[in-house]
């Protein structure tokens, strides 16, 4: 069976997770019933990594097995067509070999965070950012984030409900900056590794804005690691400005030169 990669984008808003559920919408669910439309038939796809209820992806990464072979740009487009008006959209497809995986195969996820600081309800952004009434010190943040790089025992910033085998991971990136936007001052945070535990990342920017709004110190941070205790953690932060932004494998699927062919082409011009 032909083996296709989907890159997906998604709001989480409307959406009990990424996880198909009996009685709950979720975004596997609505892709499936997609596929379903267009080979009448059970589908089952896997992702790269699951998101909870009002998490965003913005490049989440999966894989669906097909009984035709499909052209890759009209298999997304007629996805496209049967997904309105769920907030989903295929914005890539591309013919894989049929052992790739989107999560095995997969040897980094990239996290995006938006938290925004304004007084003023978001309006626009609401759903899309947390927000924050007062003013956050990036560089404090950034120096409690730098004691959470490497490979520790990350228990600490794990949920209690979480699945893994173990808590080690190893944090290739924790970077913090300030990001002036058109409804104001954001806080942005990019969070890389191969694989998260359960609610880390909102663990991570819940506990650092702590350090930003001046309630902890950056070395609060390295104790609460070191404690390897759930109680020790700082406040998780809500999920509606979390996106999954990237997934990283040893060759791109989604690469132009893999296939051959660039998914952006220029816009045609007409004659003069």
């Amino acid at each position: 069976m032909p083996r296709y990669a989907l890159k997906v984008e998604y709001h989480g808003k409307l959406f009990a997770g990424w996880q198909r559920q009996a009685d709950q919408p979720s975004v596997q669910g609505a892709i499936e019933a997609a596929l379903a439309r267009l080979e009448p038939r059970a589908h089952t796809i896997a992702a790269a990594g699951r998101t909870d209820a009002g998490v965003h992806a913005l490049a989440q990464v999966a894989h669906c097995d097909m009984m035709r072979d499909w052209d890759p740009f009209r298999l997304s487009e007629a996805l496209n067509h049967h997904l309105k008006p769920a907030p989903v959209a295929i914005v890539a497809c591309a013919r894989v070999q049929e052992d790739w995986h989107a999560r095995f195969s997969a040897i980094q996820r990239r996290y995006l965070f938006r938290l925004l600081m304004r007084r003023a309800p978001a309006t626009h952004q609401a759903g899309l950012v947390w927000q924050v009434n007062h003013e956050l010190d990036a560089a404090a943040m950034q120096a409690g984030a730098d004691r959470l790089i490497g490979h520790h025992d990350f228990t600490t910033f794990r949920s209690s409900i979480c699945q893994a085998a173990s808590p080690l991971k190893t944090l290739d990136r924790l970077t913090v900056s300030r990001v002036e936007t058109l409804w104001g001052p954001e806080i942005h945070f990019d969070v890389r590794a191969r694989s998260f535990l359960h609610n880390q990342v909102r663990s991570f920017v819940g506990t650092l804005e702590r350090v930003g709004a001046g309630a902890w110190a950056p070395d609060d941070v390295a104790a609460a690691l070191a404690a390897r205790n759930r109680a020790a953690c700082g406040p998780v932060c809500p999920p509606h400005g979390l996106y999954l932004a990237g997934v990283g494998y040893g060759h791109d699927p989604f690469s132009p030169a893999r296939h051959g062919h660039d998914p952006f082409p220029p816009a045609r011009q007409d004659p003069t």
